[in-house]
């Protein structure tokens, strides 16, 4: 990959293992803090579960009892968590990418993965195949629906290893900017993945610690959204 999507980004390595809604809260914070492009590598303190925006919460309630369960911002189906490498890439409106198409960006994003993962000696393909309407339609499944198992159900751009999908994500698109919510399993994710990851996407990556602004933010986030019932069981 010789173009790189952005010409600088921000990396945080989040050594912290947080709960699930203090996850998806500081992925929503970073979107609205944001001034150029990032990227967040992060862990869950247990094994989690989430599910798309637009999921329903009877399809997970079963796992209750043994998974830390939160609804995303963004879009898709059913992921499990705790055993992945999971990353957000925060996108901000003023950005040249932002006007991108969320196919495009998604995209773009799973061939930089693609090239990584070769470094680590896996050959990883970008799924494709169908025509326009079709990828459209299969796209729009990928960023919308929710009652399903992400990773057994490959859409175009989904990241796939000896035809096994291995890297899927959703995305949200606000004013302010685009969050792409994505996780890589299945696959060695140690040998340095996430920084070749970050170096794909940028010839310019710095490493960065979440401001103040933003940790303050996510406390009012995770406990007025993410950790509240409302939110998780609103249909």
């Amino acid at each position: 990959m010789t173009n790189r999507l952005f010409n600088a980004l921000n990396v945080y390595h989040d050594g912290a293992a947080h709960s699930a809604a203090m996850n998806m809260a500081i992925d929503e914070a970073l979107l609205d803090y944001a001034a150029v492009p990032s990227i967040r590598f992060y862990r869950w303190h247990a094994p989690a579960l989430s599910f798309g925006y637009f999921g329903k919460f009877a399809h997970v309630a079963c796992y209750a009892g043994e998974r830390d369960l939160v609804r995303r911002w963004t879009g898709g189906g059913i992921v499990f968590h705790g055993d992945d490498l999971t990353y957000s890439i925060v996108i901000p409106a003023t950005h040249t990418a932002f006007s991108e198409s969320s196919m495009a960006i998604y995209e773009k994003v799973h061939r930089a993965l693609c090239d990584a993962l070769e470094g680590n000696g896996k050959r990883a393909v970008v799924a494709g195949g169908g025509d326009s309407g079709r990828t459209a339609d299969a796209m729009r499944t990928a960023f919308s629906a929710g009652g399903y198992n992400c990773f057994a159900n490959p859409v175009r751009a989904d990241v796939m290893v000896d035809g096994r999908k291995i890297a899927g994500a959703a995305q949200r698109r606000t004013r302010r900017g685009l969050l792409q919510q994505g996780s890589i399993q299945g696959v060695d994710l140690e040998n340095g993945l996430s920084e070749r990851f970050a170096a794909e996407l940028s010839n310019n990556c710095q490493s960065q610690s979440l401001p103040k602004a933003v940790r303050c933010r996510t406390q009012e986030i995770a406990a007025q959204k993410y950790g509240a019932e409302g939110w998780l069981r609103k249909c």
